[in-house]
């Protein structure tokens, strides 16, 4: 299911915003971005979002800033200290140059670095956790999201599996029929083969016929679809992460709606077969979006 929550937060100088996007997927996949300095954070993160849903694909994005108050530099002076040796060693040879002014040496990068307005790693680690604590409230915000969507789903779904079991009953009411039209049509095909009078026993037409109808006999069929919508049902009442399940049983219908129309005796039965096929297909694409 598709989904999307921000949140922000700021603690002393820093100001931060969480973006959460979520969009249809087999299975469970997410891709992070994190500011330097805090990708510890990734691996909770994932951990938040694995405990909640089941399937999609999912991007997780943290931006931070400081205020322009309480931005602070500092020197670096390791680096600073290997440029001026590196300038007195290129000096002491042969090479005439003008020595490196101070200003000129702290526009190489690196040598002044924005420092953290953190004075110790207790802070650090206490403004970590407490945006960890707001992307939590962007995941719920996210599955709030999701379960409005899930519960427009879920209207869908009914919907199909309604159409499903009419014509699970048309079909079974259809073949009820089944036996006579069989013995009807080749008894038919039997006096026109052989003349107006057919030359084989009413014993024999028998025969032929029970064997025809056991070939074209679909109440197995029938009978596994009625399992499965009772089964796809209670799935939808239960409403916990049942995308897999249901994408399952598309399966068995599917399978049972192939078998139901290469069975099919006649002409209406074979209709409402197609048909099947058609709304169990339809039932499968909107099971592809929920968790």
């Amino acid at each position: 299911m598709t989904g999307f929550a921000r949140t922000e937060g700021a603690e002393g100088s820093h100001i931060w915003s969480w973006e959460v996007k979520s969009v249809n997927g087999k299975g469970l996949d997410m891709r992070c971005r994190m500011p330097h300095g805090f990708d510890e954070l990734e691996q909770a993160a994932r951990a938040m979002v694995s405990k909640r849903f089941k399937r999609g694909n999912f991007n997780l994005a943290l931006s931070l800033s400081l205020e322009q108050d309480g931005v602070q530099y500092r020197i670096n002076r390791g680096l600073l200290e290997q440029l001026i040796t590196a300038a007195k060693e290129f000096e002491a040879g042969d090479n005439v140059f003008d020595p490196p002014r101070i200003d000129n040496l702290l526009g190489v990068r690196g040598v002044v670095e924005q420092a953290d307005s953190l004075a110790n790693e207790a802070e650090m680690k206490a403004l970590k956790s407490t945006i960890l604590g707001n992307f939590g409230e962007a995941i719920d915000a996210l599955a709030e999201m999701r379960a409005e969507e899930g519960g427009r789903m879920k209207t869908v779904l009914e919907a199909h599996l309604k159409n499903i079991g009419e014509l699970c009953a048309a079909a079974k009411e259809t073949a009820e029929a089944q036996p006579e039209a069989i013995k009807k049509k080749f008894s038919a095909q039997i006096s026109e083969l052989l003349g107006a009078e057919p030359s084989l026993s009413e014993d024999r037409i028998h025969q032929e016929t029970a064997i025809l109808i056991t070939k074209s006999d679909v109440r197995e069929e029938l009978d596994r679809l009625e399992a499965h919508l009772q089964a796809a049902d209670a799935l939808l009442e239960d409403g916990d992460g049942v995308g897999r399940k249901l994408d399952f049983l598309c399966q068995e219908f599917n399978r049972e709606a192939n078998t139901l129309c290469s069975k099919a005796a006649d002409v209406e039965l074979s209709r409402i077969g197609l048909e099947l096929k058609a709304v169990v297909e339809q039932f499968r694409e909107q099971v592809q979006n929920i968790e």
